[in-house]
């Protein structure tokens, strides 16, 4: 059916729009539900709990932090869904607050109970303490705490210090033993490098049972508070905690060394605006007021909690050993079955291209891929994007080790890649120092795509390998992140391969691509394209059909043409891990759309789009969210999967998620999530269906070269530490 001019421009229409803030914090909402979901063992509880904290961090470093920035501007044009920096505030507040009260409620009612009756006994404060542990505490502070704090006095000949940004730290009142009777304000910072859970003498309960007692560092500092105040009573002593703007602003042009620049601002994050206080709800108002005024917060940043403050320390505590019990049996990703032989790699990538699927599969092949390519004597030269990597990478070694072996190395280091600049910067440098060409991204666009070019000289001329990836050249977190990638060398992946590295090196980019879609050049026009092509074949009663996976989903151009698809009666299913400002199964705009998110053990990364294209479908990956910043202020390479023994395997990826119905949490119209019902169906939970799968997969491959009797496999070297 055809729609009029009206129609089409009320899909722009801000009421058919979720504000992309308001929708992360629901997305946090559906990773808190996994620490409230007591069918999951104790410790994962702990764990989703820690993740919700940390992601709440950030959110306000950056998201709030940057709508603070924008209401100080006075920037008052309308977001997505048509409200103002300042009304997404207020919204934010409240729902934000929400989200603490349920995390806090979720710690001390459900999981603190929880973990005592499981031998794990979390004490609150000295009068839960037997005469032993009393000792042990005051005595361990004596020898570990008090010779590393550092006590701060605030008068006139001291000033306010500079309170950094996410440290612990005890404010308190205090008045001289002697003479003036006047309040004095004073504090310490909990020292970040000792343990902020201490383990007590272990007790005995009355039915036998062991119970291993814990305590919080700052409680042992409180409770010795004295010891740093000699001559003064204690009035009061109460933990906070802020949040300062952690959003870096440079002007790149102006930049003359981005190095230097983002160093000098990675600084600043240190005495940014204060975006949150957190302090105990118990607090003496006199000590708030005077950290309200000293830090200039506003009372609706202040948040009063009811337990210890920053609950990431719960992940510290789910590292603690004996508890293996209360945790979910660790993973171990397995070998792809193409690799499973005796031929190097890149005869292997000759045979066909090869589908890794991270973490089930493991990345060792990846960091193959670049550690031969360093070694043999035949490649000519490697080039690499990152965006990411870990603290102890072995790809850079890989990369130095190549150049040192006289290869024509060259590397795009992503400085601008939120927290992780210094990591960045310190792998940029030793990674010049090894010889290697260093690129630092362009001007005003972060290079966000995952991809590796491999110049190997053979017998029938140069060949190229490529490697296109939808997550990081990371091989820590590919064992979390959900990730696809590819190894090929289709020649025409090949030249768009060099290509990318010729603009990004600085040579302009070609006049087009034989395969690759790249952003911020050609990336929106071909989803776009792609979306309207199945929107005319729906219209002529043809076969029309978009499965979409992707992190987050914002981009109103994109929206408002699915939108249209769904009114011409084109079947949308949409995997969103967080972010959608898409409203689902509205009646005349997207009464065909439905909306999915999966949150489980691991993080939910890959992205893969799906056109049904009349039966001739067209399957895409890449590193791009639909999302204004991937599509237009980013380098993000989305790719075809042609191959079809690859392509039945993406595909069976997307079925498997889409009939999951244990992890996922599907939109409702209202903009809820809700879990599907799943009485009377076979339970599917994709993630632990995809760890089978692999290991089954992995076991088959083993028995057959044990069969056609060559010589057993033998992994690749682990790369854990």
């Amino acid at each position: 059916m055809g729609e009029t001019g009206a129609q089409i421009q009320d899909f722009l229409n801000p009421k058919n729009y979720v504000n992309r803030e308001l929708s992360w914090l629901e997305f946090n909402y559906r990773v808190l539900s996994e620490a409230r979901d007591k069918s999951l063992p104790l410790f994962e509880r702990l764990k989703f709990l820690s993740i919700t904290a940390s992601n709440l961090d950030e959110f306000f470093m950056v998201r709030v932090a940057s709508l603070k920035d924008m209401v100080h501007a006075k920037y008052t044009k309308p977001d997505i869904a048509g409200m103002t920096a300042e009304e997404q505030l207020v919204k934010i507040g409240l729902k934000a607050h929400e989200l603490v009260n349920l995390q806090y409620s979720t710690y001390n009612r459900s999981l603190v109970p929880a973990l005592k009756q499981n031998g794990l006994n979390v004490v609150d404060g000295y009068e839960e303490m037997t005469e032993e542990q009393a000792e042990f505490a005051d005595r361990y502070f004596q020898e570990n705490v008090y010779p590393v704090l550092t006590p701060m006095a605030v008068d006139s000949s001291r000033p306010f210090p500079l309170i950094r940004n996410k440290t612990l730290n005890i404010a308190a009142l205090l008045r001289k033993k002697k003479g003036d009777k006047e309040l004095e304000f004073a504090m310490v910072q909990v020292p970040s490098g000792l343990p902020r859970i201490v383990e007590l003498p272990v007790t005995m309960e009355d039915d036998g049972r062991e119970m291993h007692n814990v305590i919080l560092l700052e409680e042992i500092i409180e409770r010795n508070m004295q010891s740093l105040f000699l001559n003064y009573d204690i009035i009061a002593a109460h933990p906070f905690r802020i949040m300062r703007n952690a959003d870096l602003s440079i002007d790149e042009e102006e930049a003359v060394d981005l190095l230097e620049e983002i160093q000098k601002q990675l600084k600043r994050r240190q005495w940014g605006e204060v975006i949150r206080l957190e302090i105990e709800d118990k607090v003496d108002k006199r000590l708030l007021k005077i950290l309200k005024k000293e830090l200039q917060v506003e009372t609706e940043s202040i948040y009063e909690i009811n337990g210890p403050l920053d609950l990431t320390f719960l992940m510290k505590m789910y590292g603690m050993k004996g508890f293996d019990h209360l945790k979910t049996q660790p993973y171990q990703p397995q070998p792809v079955p193409e690799l499973m032989n005796d031929d190097d790699i890149f005869t292997n990538i000759r045979k066909g291209d090869i589908l890794l699927h991270h973490p089930y599969q493991t990345f060792d092949p990846v960091v193959n891929f670049v550690r031969t390519a360093a070694k043999d004597p035949d490649v000519l030269a490697i080039k690499q994007t990152l965006y990411r990597v870990s603290g102890n990478s072995p790809i850079i070694a890989a990369l130095a080790e190549a150049a040192d072996n006289g290869k024509q190395v060259s590397v795009l280091v992503e400085l601008k890649a939120r927290f992780d600049e210094e990591n960045n910067i310190i792998w940029a440098k030793k990674l010049e120092k090894a010889g290697c060409h260093v690129i630092y991204g362009l001007v005003g666009l972060k290079t966000h795509s995952k991809i590796t070019l491999v110049v190997r000289r053979e017998e029938d001329g140069i060949r190229r390998y490529v490697h296109l990836g939808t997550g990081n050249y990371n091989d820590s977190t590919a064992k979390l992140y959900t990730d696809c990638g590819i190894l090929t060398c289709n020649p025409l992946y090949g030249e768009d391969a060099t290509a990318v590295f010729n603009m990004l090196s600085g040579y302009s980019e070609p006049l087009n691509w034989n395969r690759l879609a790249v952003a911020p050049l050609w990336l929106r026009d071909t989803m776009l394209r792609r979306i309207r092509r199945e929107t005319e074949n729906a219209r002529k009663g043809k076969q029309a059909h978009i499965i979409a996976k992707m992190n987050s989903l914002c981009d109103k151009e994109i929206i408002a043409a699915l939108y249209e698809a769904s009114c011409a009666g084109v079947k949308i299913e949409l995997i969103v891990r967080g972010i959608c400002c898409l409203k689902a199964g509205i009646p005349g705009l997207s009464e065909n759309i439905s909306v999915r998110s999966i949150v489980g053990n691991f993080l939910e990364h890959s992205r893969i789009f799906y056109f049904e294209n009349d039966g001739a479908p067209k399957l895409f990956m890449g590193s791009a969210d639909w999302m204004p910043r991937n599509l237009d202020k980013r380098v993000e390479i989305v790719f075809p999967v042609e191959e079809e023994e690859v392509q039945r395997k993406v595909m069976h990826i997307l079925e498997v998620e889409l009939a999951d119905n244990v992890k996922a949490h599907i939109l409702q119209p209202d903009g809820s999530y809700e879990k599907p019902d799943r009485r009377g169906k076979v339970q599917v939970n994709s993630q632990d269906q995809f760890c089978e799968e692999a290991v089954r997969a992995a076991a088959a491959e083993l028995k057959k070269t044990e069969i056609a009797g060559r010589r057993t496999f033998i992994p690749v070297e682990s790369h854990e530490e």
